[in-house]
């Protein structure tokens, strides 16, 4: 196994649905993607080529290899990194509402205990810009990152709400950009990965507990434990995103979208309104 042997990359954006679309390629046997995330031109350079390799070893023989790492699309570096290694590899980025996609994010940090309720601290422009949640939304400064570097037709943008409207569509545009010619049918996962409905433990319980964690890491898989679980376990009433601070973010974002949408061939200004996008 070669570096040039990877065929594709997923490089985000973070909560928009990219692992739905790594399980749902991952289902043709045509297609082999390591199932976690390997972060390797972005956090784990370091680590080397072999170790890089290690994860996809006796994996190519006719079928096409890539990988998903969503910190590829956000993190400084990572697509000169993906143009000296990889110069001949498909780019494949799922993009969201920045504003829901800053919310989920938000929320999804909410359950692991890692962010309080105060959500304007995260979110609103005021204080949050430069943080996590509000940089991952700038689509247009990080594909310019790989537009620089990469040939147009190398690189395939697909938005997460036309997922939601037609994922059986969404994972033919993909496939005939990676140029699969099998007839295989593919079924789009029906449940939703990583739901924040789903219960969980208290996020304030969990910070609490968190210095317990490697403790109790030989018995997460026991049944008494999974029992404990379920029990502490509730929905998670998150803070709500309010219109004055969904707003804010509008503003934030306007110019940011204005130049993605003249980049994808997309009217996105439905984003700052009401969510959707013009078809």
């Amino acid at each position: 196994m070669k570096l040039q042997d990877i065929d594709f990359l997923i490089i985000g954006a973070t909560k928009s649905a990219t692992t739905w679309l790594q399980q749902s390629l991952q289902q043709d046997p045509n297609i082999y993607m390591p199932a976690p995330e390997l972060h390797y031109f972005s956090r784990y350079y370091d680590r080397g080529e072999e170790w890089y390799l290690s994860n996809f070893e006796g994996q190519k023989d006719q079928r096409l290899v890539g990988e998903k790492s969503n910190s590829y699309m956000d993190t400084e570096g990572a697509a000169e990194r993906i143009k000296q290694k990889l110069p001949k590899a498909l780019l494949i980025a799922q993009l969201r509402n920045p504003i829901e996609r800053a919310y989920s994010d938000y929320c999804m940090l909410y359950r692991r205990g890692e962010v309080d309720r105060d959500i304007a601290r995260y979110l609103d422009p005021r204080s949050g810009a430069g943080g996590r949640f509000l940089n991952g939304g700038l689509y247009f400064q990080q594909l310019q990152a790989y537009l620089d570097r990469f040939p147009a037709e190398q690189i395939l943008v697909v938005l997460y709400e036309d997922m939601k409207i037609d994922a059986s569509a969404q994972l033919d545009r993909v496939r005939r950009f990676m140029k699969m010619t099998n007839d295989l049918p593919l079924r789009p996962l029906e449940k939703k990965v990583k739901d924040k409905a789903e219960p969980v433990i208290n996020p304030t319980l969990r910070r609490l507990l968190r210095p317990l964690k490697p403790l109790v890491a030989p018995f997460r898989k026991s049944a008494s434990f999974k029992k404990l679980r379920s029990i502490a376990a509730a929905e998670v009433q998150y803070a709500p995103l309010s219109g004055e601070l969904r707003a804010r973010m509008s503003d934030f974002y306007a110019a940011e979208i204005e130049k993605l949408g003249t980049i994808v061939g997309r009217d996105l200004d439905g984003w700052l309104r009401n969510g959707s996008v013009q078809q």
